[in-house]
């Protein structure tokens, strides 16, 4: 599953592209698009409900319909999302926007992270947030690129957005690798997989601690 492993950590890649990119480019889209400085932490927001939303609903979602089309579903509305950022002359839309950019987001990291923490070793799991680290590094670095050669953050977005329409391609092309991993488990462990409902996992030793962990230090 090695090929299968590589393609996860390219999908977390994306996951990060998207990520630094509003605080990187909003001093200079406020302006285009007449709105405060401060207007950015209502998109902010709004991607944020979308990730916690749809993370709470991804166990019931990659049961039914499986990891591969979940993540293949979700960068597709990244994508979607971005190339809207593109094009947009309205602030607001911006916030509508935001829904299936977090959305979409939530539902790629919670079923990878699962994905990963049944059918690899640990350190993946390491190398797996690492990835996000390259994408959430490089998504400034090619909006500063096309900011410094004056093509504008409208070319940044849709560039980002072309990144995951590709990864799109290759994961709906990939769709196979994950129906075969999830039959090799099944045959290795001869247990059906049942979805754990958030009441009773919330109820685990140490979730809580987890949860607040994570909402000091999540970005």
């Amino acid at each position: 599953m090695l090929l299968l492993l590589a393609i996860i950590y390219l999908a977390f890649i994306s996951l990060g592209l998207p990520d630094s990119l509003l605080g990187s480019s909003w001093p200079i889209m406020r302006g285009a698009l007449d709105a405060s400085l401060e207007f950015a932490g209502v998109i902010s927001i709004v991607v944020s409900a979308g990730t916690v939303v749809s993370s709470l609903l991804s166990t019931r979602l990659t049961h039914y319909f499986g990891t591969g089309k979940v993540v293949a579903v979700s960068v597709l509305m990244t994508a979607i999302a971005l190339f809207g950022f593109s094009l947009t002359y309205n602030a607001w839309l911006l916030v509508l926007l935001a829904v299936p950019l977090g959305l979409g987001a939530g539902a790629v990291d919670a079923a990878l992270n699962n994905f990963v923490a049944i059918n690899y070793k640990a350190k993946h799991m390491n190398y797996l947030h690492s990835f996000w680290g390259v994408g959430a590094t490089a998504g400034p670095l090619i909006m500063a690129l096309y900011l410094s050669q004056q093509q504008g953050w409208r070319d940044g977005y849709a560039s980002i957005s072309y990144i995951q329409f590709a990864l799109v391609a290759v994961l709906l092309l990939a769709l196979p690798l994950w129906r075969r991993a999830t039959s090799e488990k099944l045959a290795a462990s001869g247990e059906q997989h049942t979805p754990l409902s958030n009441a009773t996992a919330f109820k685990m030793k140490g979730v809580k601690l987890q949860l607040l962990t994570f909402f000091v230090i999540a970005p």
